[in-house]
């Protein structure tokens, strides 16, 4: 005999996530910024003939087109937040977006490889004090912007076990736990890497311009891309775990499992056996629970045993279905009228 339970299984999609409205902000203005210099940088190098304004011009092209997924995730989370064909809301557009940027700084940082290694055997002339005005333009852009992300990103961190607040909160209280904004950390991680890139390259300039010391200029490009690498890597780790709802071992899954193990040590003569117990994440805090079962004789009904999790705000959606033993079942059977 199963007795199945549905009533929480009308939670409106919208309930799960929406885009934050203030991390799009922040994208956007970061993203505006990066647009003007890019324009700036090309249009500057094309009148006076700098390759290296060009260059970097066109080098910003690819966080425009970073910052603009990010933005595109934000706006399709919020435009199909209330579509029901969204089982479990929108939240994974923004995971999504992360994660393709990811590849995007990885392809970035293998082409940054290339060229530092053909760099060592191919000299070329450096217009150096162009090309550290360029460099210097480029770190106060991505200053400025990282600041302007970190905002989000970094209070996300201070703030991981102080509240809990539905997902579609201005402020973002996540942690390393996976409870952050992917998609705003990812645009974070593309400013903050290639703010670390000018940095670098400020520093093979000067040794190149002062001491004559060229091979200082593919060395910090390799150095970089390490250092990219490194990021990128953490940023795939993180959206790749929330896409394939890799999350069994989160201290919510955790605290669940420890509130049905309690129950079933509370019911004596074994009455309960769990035989499927599935996690997974449906927001930035929010999860969902499917439970399967097994009772004995005791009528045990699936809103007792969801009453045990509910002081877990991180639940949000639970599934579960009781199944009647084999033994109980040949019981009720023997008894009369049975």
């Amino acid at each position: 005999m199963k007795d199945h339970d549905h009533k929480r299984l009308c939670v409106h999609p919208n309930d799960f996530h929406s885009g934050s409205q203030g991390s799009s902000r922040k994208v956007s203005l970061v993203f505006w910024l990066t647009v003007v210099t890019m324009i700036a940088e090309i249009l500057g190098g094309w009148r006076f003939e700098s390759m290296a304004l060009l260059a970097d011009g066109w080098h910003m092209g690819s966080h425009v087109l970073a910052l603009g997924l990010a933005l595109f995730a934000y706006w399709a989370s919020r435009r199909f937040a209330s579509d029901r064909r969204f089982a479990f809301g929108t939240w994974k557009i923004e995971v999504l977006a992360g994660f393709s940027s990811a590849l995007m700084l990885l392809a970035i940082a293998m082409l940054m490889i290339v060229e530092s290694f053909e760099r060592f055997f191919v000299t070329r002339d450096i217009a150096y004090p162009e090309a550290m005005g360029v460099a210097v333009l480029g770190l106060v852009v991505n200053v400025v912007s990282a600041f302007l992300l970190s905002d989000g990103h970094t209070h996300a961190h201070a703030h991981a076990h102080a509240h809990h607040h539905d997902d579609n909160h201005d402020h973002e209280h996540g942690h390393d736990h996976g409870h952050q904004d992917l998609n705003l950390k990812s645009a974070y991680v593309h400013v903050v890497t290639d703010a670390a890139t000018s940095v670098f390259a400020l520093v093979a300039l000067a040794c190149g311009w002062l001491w004559g010391w060229g091979w200082m200029d593919p060395l910090m490009g390799l150095l970089g891309a390490i250092i990219i690498i490194l990021w990128s890597k953490g940023l795939l780790k993180e959206t790749t775990r929330a896409l394939i709802d890799r999350e069994m071992d989160h201290p919510v899954v955790t605290k669940l499992w420890a509130k049905l193990e309690a129950m079933l040590k509370n019911k004596e003569g074994g009455e309960l056996r769990v035989l499927d117990f599935h996690v997974w994440r449906v927001g930035r805090r929010s999860f969902a629970a499917a439970v399967t079962v097994e009772v004995g004789l005791e009528a045990i009904g699936p809103d007792e045993i969801r009453s045990i999790w509910g002081d877990i705000p991180e639940l949000i959606h639970a599934t579960v279905e009781i199944q009647r033993s084999n033994k109980a079942s040949e019981r009720l059977a023997s008894l009369p009228g049975g």
